[in-house]
């Protein structure tokens, strides 16, 4: 357990941190490695396939860790007033409301696969290959809401080691399963959706046996799980709106995903190989925030309101150092990341657009890296409407510049188009923060942007 109520606001964000990184750094990995073998192994269709496959299943995941990560500022406020009962029924309504959420969601995805991709347009040379993905990736839903469930207490607590290990694990598992099986006995796609389910379900098994074995104080009694209305109201109220925050982003990849499938397999490839550069870029800055919302939540909880702001500057300058790692990476070796998803027969025409795409995207991922940390700030102060509205007019922009760009300029025309969303968000972000803090603070605080 990690109190954030004393002590150093930016050693307590860079201890919380990091492991959040490593850990979204491996959840990535987790994912570009099916990419990567199935793009080498199998040829380019399987990992257009998997591309289109992918703005779906991120649909599911986030609005699941949407969830996890507002139940976790709850829990968060609890552990910081001391009330470890509180920690733990915050946990067992989320358990509870979430695994009978993502059943219904599992048996919907599977039934409804032939109809999402319609609507997303899927080639026909990939139709039946994508379909079957998509089918089975969806039953790991409800072990990926276990895992983040479980992970989102222990990180309220300050705990960010222990799931780091368990994503460890579930992505090394993996990463050998798909080279055994798609590598060495060449098994085709249906394999690669299978070990992506089998490790999903370690790192959840992983995560209870942990819970019940070592912090059995956490870990909710039955009494926990009981129906607890207005506490479930509490968590939905602050997990409601991070979720549904979340899953606007996929649903605005689903309708760029479109787009993109209108330009021809070799730049739905290109653009399933670049996007996870974006995740790389992106998906970690997201745990610099949740580290933010973690120190925020634990302060207010503690009635330290002379720490928030200090805490929130700290992590300002996370952001900004890992801005110049991923963009200095993505400039420097953005054609060797998209030919480790491809076959060399594949490879020339498919390296010249991701790298186009790279060359230009580098630099706007200075966008998320601020207004990430900005969204933790709000998280962390309670204000999860704002979230929505943020993200809302991100995506909505972005879709729409995507629909008039990529048509003129290809994949290149979605790069410009995220720019136009991120920098109109973090306007917006900038305007809500300072009318946050006048409220909160007053006129006489420092200002620290």
């Amino acid at each position: 357990m990690r109190d954030m109520t004393t002590g150093s606001p930016t050693g307590h964000l860079w201890r919380f941190a990091l492991p959040l990184l490593l850990g979204n750094w491996l959840q990535l990995a987790y994912n570009a490695v099916d990419s990567i073998i199935a793009g080498r192994f199998i040829g380019k269709e399987a990992l257009s396939a998997e591309g289109i496959a992918a703005p779906v299943m991120n649909l599911v995941i986030l609005g699941i860790s949407g969830v996890c990560i507002g139940a976790g500022v709850l829990m968060g406020e609890a552990f910081g007033a001391r009330d470890l009962p509180r920690v733990r029924r915050a946990l067992g309504s989320t358990l509870r409301f979430g695994m009978a959420f993502c059943l219904i969601v599992t048996a919907l995805g599977i039934l409804l696969t032939p109809q999402l991709m319609g609507l997303l347009s899927v080639p026909e040379g990939i139709f039946h290959m994508t379909g079957i993905y998509l089918r089975i990736t969806f039953l790991g839903a409800p072990f990926t809401f276990l895992y983040n469930a479980l992970a989102a207490g222990l990180k309220a607590v300050g705990d960010t080691k222990t799931p780091l290990r368990f994503l460890a694990f579930s992505a090394i598992l993996n990463a050998l399963l798909d080279l055994f099986f798609l590598g060495v006995l060449h098994f085709g796609i249906v394999c690669s959706a299978v070990t992506t389910v089998v490790a999903e379900a370690a790192s959840a098994g992983l995560a209870v046996w942990y819970m019940l074995r070592k912090m059995r104080e956490l870990f909710p009694e039955r009494k926990d799980f009981r129906r607890d209305l207005p506490l479930l109201r509490q968590i939905l109220a602050y997990g409601g709106p991070t979720a549904l925050q979340q899953m606007l982003q996929p649903i605005g990849k689903v309708l760029i995903q479109g787009q993109v499938n209108a330009l021809g397999v070799d730049s739905i490839a290109a653009y399933n190989a670049v996007t996870k550069v974006d995740d790389f870029a992106c998906i970690p800055a997201q745990g610099i925030s949740a580290s933010v919302s973690t120190f925020m939540a634990q302060n207010r909880g503690a009635g330290r309101k002379d720490r928030l702001l200090p805490g929130f500057r700290a992590g300002l300058r996370l952001e900004l150092f890992y801005f110049v790692l991923i963009c200095s990476a993505a400039l420097l070796l953005r054609e060797q990341f998209v030919r480790l998803f491809l076959k060399a027969d594949d490879a020339p025409a498919i390296v010249s657009i991701g790298a186009d795409y790279l060359g230009l995207m580098a630099f706007f991922y200075i966008y998320p890296a601020l207004t990430n940390c900005m969204q933790g700030f709000f998280r962390g102060m309670g204000r999860m409407g704002i979230t929505i509205v943020l993200t809302g007019i991100q995506i909505t922009l972005r879709t729409v510049s995507t629909y008039i760009l990529a048509p003129r300029m290809g994949i290149r025309g979605i790069a410009v188009a995220c720019a136009v969303g991120w920098s109109c968000m973090l306007i917006a972000a900038a305007v809500h923060y300072f009318r946050v803090k006048r409220e909160v603070w007053g006129k006489t605080s420092g200002i620290p942007v």
